[in-house]
């Protein structure tokens, strides 16, 4: 049996929960109207291609880069565009969004839309790049960083090795999961056309030993597809493996100095559903206007979980209403994994590509325990996996020391919320960092622009 890796430095291990990861994947029907996001990606929101009173086609552009930064936003349906205005997103925030009352589900031409698996590659790069650029593919393991741009890191940059997040690490979320063992192939060509865009580097899919389905079945389809280079790697469970420079760590045997890219130890990482979309892209010209979402918690029964195919635009409350309604013992609902999600302030908010769970958490597992002194038991720093030191940043904040915070680099902290996870003192260590580092952040920009 080949060696478990993982990452050298802190993490936890939290119960997987992972009760939703026998549920195969469901398609949602389309609901009457769909509300489209002009965020659906990091960097500059997209600026409206279209005006109200227009028909669009499924896949359509309805929404083109603001910046060099951002990405190509697709309709989810075919329709009429009945508005474009702004609408409260997942936090609260208002964000620009275009109104389709959907009428059907007619594709614009040249999408190929059969299950039929095409494994031969493209020969030129820069039209690949172009593709994926155009179909609006982003970075699905929670970054949503546009992948054109994190697929061409210039001429001065020399990637070694490029990973394919597999490790899922989070609690509950199983869409990663479900994706890997339902289009296994698809990802592994999606794999063989960014190592080729990379120059023909080696890959390495990662995936943690709790998914012992899903490494049996990429390694069988790496056996049976054309490829050379790529390879299948078992990660030890280990929470934040999923994060970027811990997989990094634990593939490679390497670490990004602080402030540094991926590429600069040779590395670059896509996740697993990234790599799908990458395949839906370049070999059947589809753009990204659907993803994968659980619908989970430990207040609903195994029956009504669900990993449901979306598309984006859904309203939250329509799929919350599909699964069987909000459940009466939710006391939080997270967008996103326990411990690096958000809470859901708007449930009339709707689905964005990076979406990936609604997840419904009882009082037993939000409340926090009463916060008491620090003990100095050093379990933070213990756990942290940027070898920080939480309770040191922690006093800093406390104190408005934002030289000191920049000094022991609180800048970067991932808020992968270990250290609050450790803390017997329930010290809310991480709320704390989170805000010392959104203040030494905006004195690192504050530098930059003078």
């Amino acid at each position: 049996m080949s060696r478990k890796v993982t990452f050298s430095i802190g993490g936890i291990l939290p119960n997987d929960n992972k009760m939703a990861r026998g549920c195969a994947v469901e398609v949602l029907p389309l609901p009457e109207t769909v509300y489209v996001s002009m965020a659906q990606h990091l960097g500059a929101p997209a600026k409206p291609a279209v005006a109200v009173g227009d028909k669009v086609k499924t896949g359509q552009v309805i929404a083109e880069p603001g910046g060099f930064i951002s990405a190509f936003v697709h309709s989810p349906a075919s329709g009429t565009v009945k508005g474009i205005a702004p609408r409260k997103d997942l936090a609260g925030n208002w964000m620009t969004h275009i109104e389709i009352a959907v009428e059907g589900d007619e594709w614009v031409e040249g999408v190929d839309l059969s299950d039929t698996l095409v494994t031969e590659l493209p020969s030129d790069v820069q039209a690949t790049l172009e593709k994926i650029k155009a179909c609006g593919v982003v970075g699905l393991g929670g970054a949503t960083f546009p992948t054109h741009v994190k697929l061409n890191p210039g001429p001065q940059a020399h990637p070694e090795c490029l990973i394919i997040n597999g490790a899922e690490c989070e609690p509950f979320l199983t869409s990663d999961y479900r994706i890997m063992l339902e289009k296994t192939k698809e990802i592994i060509v999606g794999a063989a056309i960014m190592q080729k865009v990379l120059g023909g580097c080696p890959a390495v899919i990662a995936i943690e030993e709790n998914k012992p389905e899903a490494i049996r079945a990429m390694k069988k389809a790496v056996a049976e597809l054309p490829y050379e280079g790529i390879r299948v790697v078992t990660m030890k469970k280990r929470y934040p493996q999923g994060g970027e420079k811990q997989l990094i760590d634990a593939v490679m045997k390497r670490q990004v100095k602080s402030g540094a890219l991926p590429v600069s130890v040779g590395a670059v990482v896509q996740n697993a559903t990234t790599a799908f979309a990458v395949y839906e892209a370049v070999q059947k010209n589809k753009p990204l206007i659907t993803n994968i979402l659980t619908v989970t918690g430990d207040c609903i029964p195994v029956e009504k979980q669900h990993n449901y195919l979306f598309r984006i635009g859904m309203p939250l409350s329509y799929i919350a209403s599909c699964a069987g309604g909000v459940p009466e013992a939710a006391a939080k609902i997270v967008s996103g994994g326990p411990m690096m999600g958000k809470a859901i302030a708007n449930l009339d908010a709707t689905t964005v590509k990076g979406s990936s769970s609604i997840l419904y958490l009882s009082e037993a597992l939000t409340k926090r325990g009463e916060e008491s002194y620090c003990i100095r038991c050093g379990r933070c720093a213990d756990a942290c996996p940027m070898g920080l030191e939480p309770f040191l940043l922690n006093r800093l904040y406390k104190a408005g020391d934002v030289a000191g915070l920049e000094k022991n680099a609180a800048q970067d902290c991932i808020e992968c919320g270990c250290c609050l996870y450790s803390c017997p003192a329930n010290i809310p260590l991480l709320d704390n960092i989170r805000m010392a580092k959104g203040q030494v952040m905006s004195a690192i920009r504050a530098r930059a622009k003078k």
